[in-house]
């Protein structure tokens, strides 16, 4: 990972100007869709931008690579549940694409309670010569026409549209923390803090309640769902994490309400370190199969762990992600930092996994060499082109050149959203307001 970090640079970036960034800048998730092709990032003002790879020409071979803006819509927009008088957020929590069929691109948008399925297609023709509309469109008096005509396709600018196909709404009393496509390409779940829905791709008015975790008594309840995800390759198989730290796989050819589990992952904790802080940094904030459908990572607020499906007793690896931030958890509970949520992400070969850190810090981690590495988003390092130095964290003693120690890091600078090129060394983060996309360095 060392030799790799230093020859990683950033490709492209998309900055605004802090000083005028507002709430509904800020980007609240980021997806590559199965081709890596395009990217697709969501701000809490509900908005979705697509971002499209620029094709490689014979004239300007290194703008391979290159991502610019291909769409931006509307997704949400804010409501009011008079009902519970309560407000409804734009903020876009999640993005899936779903695998491209024909010409246009699908994608899964969601806020805290309704799903949409948003159709991305192009037009570069539009119809002319009807018979019963003039040029501006207007109804044609029928006693006037003379003779027929048959319409024709003519050549107009480019246009992409986004049209909502489906909303799936009035299924969760609590807020969508995650949603999944199935490998079936059917069907897809959504997941809250007490219960997973499954919905078919085509109905829009009923889904199936396939986990529900809530007591009958409120005052009984221990944990909530924090994520959930389908297996790459089982249409059967569906993994959903908690805030106490476990993972739940389920299998819908048991049993079709699936709240009793087939296979239960849990590290068991070690008394010596308990602390007042150890079943809030023990919650998980994302869950990730490797794209081979063999492993699950899970990312808590320290570690991130990758746990083989067929072991459940322990992970078969952990990495530290911030270790030096352990010693500081009172602040960051004062500040409400210890509540933030991490997601994680694998390479497209299963090999090097990534997540973010604060500072606009994000981690590295090679699985096979079990090298590490961390690199900093910024804008001092924005430039296109520009190599990526490896920054590294000072935890006590004497503190060299361009190390930063522990005191020193911002935490409202932090890497919470991430993805990862299917096929390709290409990642994007996002903070804040800011995109960065980087690639591996081009020769």
């Amino acid at each position: 990972m060392e030799e790799e970090s230093d020859t990683r640079k950033i490709n492209n970036s998309f900055l605004r100007d802090q000083n005028y960034a507002t709430e509904a800048d800020i980007i609240s998730t980021v997806e590559f869709n199965p081709s890596g092709e395009l990217l697709a990032t969501g701000d809490k003002g509900g908005r979705v931008v697509v971002f499209q790879r620029e094709q490689e020409t014979k004239s300007e071979p290194q703008r391979r690579g290159e991502y610019n803006v291909y769409s931006t819509f509307q997704s949400h927009e804010p409501e009011f549940d008079y009902l519970k008088s309560l407000e409804i957020e734009e903020k876009i929590n999640k993005i899936r694409w779903l695998p491209q069929q024909n010409a246009a691109y699908f994608l899964l948008s969601t806020n805290d309670k309704t799903v949409k399925l948003w159709k991305i297609s192009e037009r570069d023709r539009r119809p002319e010569g009807y018979n019963l509309k003039d040029e501006d469109g207007r109804i044609r008096d029928p006693s006037t026409i003379t003779s027929l005509q048959v319409p024709v396709l003519q050549p107009t600018d480019l246009m992409v549209e986004a049209t909502a196909r489906r909303v799936f709404s009035n299924a969760h009393t609590y807020n969508i923390n995650s949603i999944s496509v199935n490998s079936d390409l059917q069907t897809y779940i959504s997941t809250d803090d007490l219960r997973v829905n499954l919905w078919n791709l085509e109905i829009t008015d009923q889904s199936f309640n396939i986990v529900d975790i809530k007591p009958g008594n409120m005052e009984d309840l221990t944990e909530v769902i924090t994520a959930a995800e389908f297996h790459p390759q089982q249409c059967n198989t569906l993994a959903y994490s908690s805030s106490r730290g476990s993972v739940r796989l389920c299998d819908t050819r048991k049993q079709a309400l699936c709240d009793t589990h087939c296979k239960f992952f849990e590290e068991p904790e070690d008394p010596s370190t308990r602390s007042f802080f150890s079943e809030i940094i023990s919650s998980i904030s994302d869950i990730k199969f490797s794209h081979s459908g063999r492993f699950l990572m899970t990312r808590d607020y320290l570690t991130v762990k990758v746990w083989d499906l067929n072991m459940e007793t322990r992970p078969v690896q952990t990495y530290q992600v911030h270790d030096y931030l352990r010693g500081k958890l009172s602040s960051l509970y004062e500040n409400d930092c210890i509540f933030d949520k991490f997601e994680c992400v694998w390479n497209g070969s299963d090999s090097v996994i990534m997540t973010g850190s604060y500072n606009n810090f994000f981690r590295m981690f090679d699985r096979n060499t079990k090298k590490d590495v961390t690199l900093e988003a910024s804008r001092e390092n924005s430039k296109p082109r520009a190599i990526l130095k490896p920054r590294k964290v000072c935890v006590g003693g004497k503190r060299r050149k361009d190390e930063v120690t522990v005191d020193s890091l911002d935490f409202s600078k932090k890497i919470l959203h991430s993805t990862w090129h299917p096929h390709e060394n290409i990642i994007a983060v996002a903070a804040s307001n800011n995109l960065y996309i980087f690639q591996d360095k081009v020769t």
